[in-house]
């Protein structure tokens, strides 16, 4: 109780609350220029970004306030998102996160690395962590982001906490964010259209506007009375504007000259992506001013959908229209439809009449005439939206050839220590074999697959559940989950023995030095019965400090995690600080003289393992009553202490080794059974002489 004492007062002093939200200044030292802080627009902690200029440009918001998802720690990793009005990423900065691997072990860098990713991608395309599987890259419309080896959970964490405060952000704020791919022209759509059919379908669409209309938008201003041909002409056409979109075939075919056709379709095969507008006007607007430059954005007309706007550009062609097509000055625009434009749904013509007023130094004024557009789905064809597997089968597929091999390798584990334990520990070459199987699990599971399981996990998960928030993040790292679904299937057949005795990469390693000490005949330090007993409850104290630390100042429990050395040994291979070195080194030094003695007194996960084998349903290893009385041979032999001297196993101690099952069953070590033996061949000697 003293040390459980001392642990509650260290958590207490060193607790810390939770990361309250950053307040403006704060905000605004990640902001630089041209952009700068706005104020917010809402009480979910999203401000305006403002340009240069001072016009709004964009958003800021953190997402541990929008989408709180739970890390590795059990806490949100909290990330500063800029996002301008389009709904590209200006920017993700990293702002606090608690998730074990970068606190102390990779270090921030990698991280923040991650994040500059995100840079100019659109909120539009989907995005996933890991690399292209197979053909997937290839024309899919996924963005793939690079992901950071040995953190590609914490990752997949951060990047749906991006995407889901994100979209929130888009939801509220940005309601034309398109959710479905654009459409296309069917090239093989094919439908008998003449003009007159466009106008009474409304396929083409018309904007009139006469000089009185003209002089009314600019009533009331200093350019009321600049237009004096307006003036003179009430009734006369401003503007008398026929649009259509000429990119379906059909429809082409029913507007322009043959000549012309030849040359749209050449610009197609050479732009494929562009949608072309054709705009006629017969009034006297003119579509352009006369400083207009081909092959650039027309200064006077405009587009917009869903409230953001679209690129307009010139085609620079030169083309005729057929007959009954109405006359005028004519131009085709092209906007490209991987900037958003999605021609088969409403969009707005925007067209701009603009007056001066003064002759030297002439006052600009303009006003907007606007057109609803929009061509008939029939004449498109439309992709499915590309959809982005979720993130937990992403993983499991990024890590599919790990996953076949340990979904191939735990079986036969868990066969040969069930069904076929008697036949294992009887082999001839059973420490060789069992030093194999530690070296793979060391090596592959461990160092290779990333795969050590740790206290930290549960106590996340306990976090998560105080809570009240979602599991998922387990998901996101698919190897250690199986490796995790194997302890707690051994935990129903034998305890902790599974995965202490067996699966434990640094657990591996501590057996290794063991018998490193003894094939260099170093000294073995062996503790009384009476210590051997006390120290056994301290990793049980520990456990109990980690878990009120979950409740008390859950920012630090990956700081006291650090009692376990797995971080520094199996997952940054001892590339730390000398002093977590230091500690990891010092429990495999001890391992030569004593055996495994992190696992035996310390380990908190190991505390929980063998609270967890209470649920063993059964006492799987064999004993006999000779077993403590008068034989004391597997209780000597047994290096955990696991064995009473009544000879009952202490499975909460058990690592399932095997050697006493060993010693059970062999004829020549087993005290009983070399006994009886012994008595089988009296017996034998006996009879001759008694029958004589």
């Amino acid at each position: 109780m003293r040390i459980l004492h001392l642990v509650l007062c260290w958590v207490l002093m060193t607790g810390a609350a939770l990361a309250a939200p950053l307040d403006r200044d704060q905000i605004a030292a990640f902001v630089v220029p041209p952009y700068a802080l706005g104020e917010p627009v809402n009480d979910k902690g999203v401000w305006s970004l403002l340009n240069s200029g001072g016009a709004e440009a964009g958003y800021v918001f953190e997402t541990a306030i929008m989408a709180p998802l739970p890390g590795f720690s059990g806490g949100p990793i909290n990330m500063l998102v800029m996002l301008d009005l389009d709904g590209r990423f200006i920017d993700v900065r990293l702002i606090s996160h608690n998730e074990p691997i970068f606190v102390s072990g990779l270090g921030e860098a990698p991280f923040r690395k991650f994040l500059e990713q995100y840079r100019g991608h659109s909120i539009n395309t989907p995005m996933v962590v890991g690399v292209p599987y197979g053909d997937a890259g290839a024309g899919s419309g996924l963005v793939y982001l690079d992901g950071v080896l040995k953190a590609t959970a914490s990752v997949r964490i951060a990047h749906e906490s991006i995407l889901a405060a994100t979209l929130e952000v888009a939801r509220e704020k940005m309601q034309g964010i398109k959710s479905v791919p654009p459409a296309t022209p069917d090239p093989a759509h094919d439908e008998a259209l003449d003009w007159q059919a466009l106008v009474d379908q409304g396929i083409a669409r018309h904007l009139r506007v006469t000089n009185a209309e003209l002089d009314a938008a600019f009533a009331g201003t200093i350019w009321a009375d600049d237009d004096p041909e307006a003036q003179a002409d009430p009734q006369g056409l401003f503007l008398d504007l026929w649009l259509v979109d000429i990119g379906p075939p059909s429809i082409a075919r029913a507007v322009l000259a043959p000549d012309a056709l030849t040359d749209l379709n050449r610009f197609l095969s050479l732009s494929p992506t562009e949608e072309p507008l054709l705009l006629i006007d017969s009034g006297r607007h003119g579509l352009v001013s006369a400083d207009f430059v081909r092959n650039t954005a027309p200064d006077l007309l405009g587009a917009e959908q869903d409230g953001l706007p679209v690129a307009l550009r010139d085609a620079d062609m030169i083309f005729d229209t057929l007959p009954g097509v109405p006359e005028g000055t004519a131009m085709i625009l092209r906007s490209d439809r991987r900037l958003g434009f999605d021609p088969a749904r409403d969009w707005t013509l925007q067209v701009k009449a603009v007056r001066e007023h003064g002759m030297f130094q002439p006052e600009i004024g303009s006003t907007t005439f606007t057109l609803a557009a929009g061509t008939p789905e029939r004449f498109f064809l439309r992709a499915k939206p590309v959809e982005a597997l979720p993130q937990w089968l992403e993983a499991a597929r990024n890590r599919a050839p790990d996953l076949i091999a340990l979904a191939l390798l735990l079986p036969v584990l868990l066969l040969a220590l069930g069904p076929g334990m008697n036949r294992l520990s009887g082999h001839r070459h059973f420490t060789a074999i069992r030093l194999a199987v530690l070296a793979g699990m060391a090596g592959f599971v461990g160092f290779w697959g990333q795969g050590q399981l740790s206290i930290v996990t549960p106590l996340a998960a306990l976090r998560t559940a105080s809570d009240g928030g979602s599991f998922a993040y387990l998901l996101y790292d698919p190897f250690s989950l199986v490796v995790w679904a194997a302890a707690v299937l051994g935990f129903v057949l034998w305890g902790r023995g599974l995965f202490c005795g067996w699966l434990c990469p640094f657990g591996a390693l501590q057996e290794f030095a063991h018998h490193l000490g003894r094939l260099l005949r170093l000294p073995k330090i062996e503790l009384s019965v009476l210590w051997d007993a006390r120290l056994k409850r301290v990793k049980y104290l520990l456990l109990a400090g980690l878990v009120l630390t979950v409740f008390i100042a859950p920012d630090r429990v990956d700081t006291v995690a650090e009692v376990e050395p797995f971080k520094t040994a199996i997952t940054t291979h001892f590339m730390r600080e000398w002093i977590f070195v230091t500690y990891a080194g010092f429990w495999l030094v001890l391992g030569l003289f004593t055996f495994k003695g992190f696992c035996r007194y310390i380990c908190p996960l190991g505390a929980l393992m063998a609270i967890g084998g209470l649920l063993r349903g059964r006492d799987w290893i064999a004993r006999r009553k000779e077993c403590g009385s008068p034989c004391q041979l597997c209780k000597v032999r047994c290096n955990y202490g696991a064995i009473a001297a009544d000879g009952k196993i202490g499975y909460s101690e058990c690592f399932q080794c095997l050697d006493c099952v060993t010693i059970h069953n062999d004829a020549k070590q087993c005290v009983p059974l070399v006994l009886a033996a012994r008595g089988r061949a009296m017996r034998k000697r006996a009879a001759p002489v008694a029958a004589k």
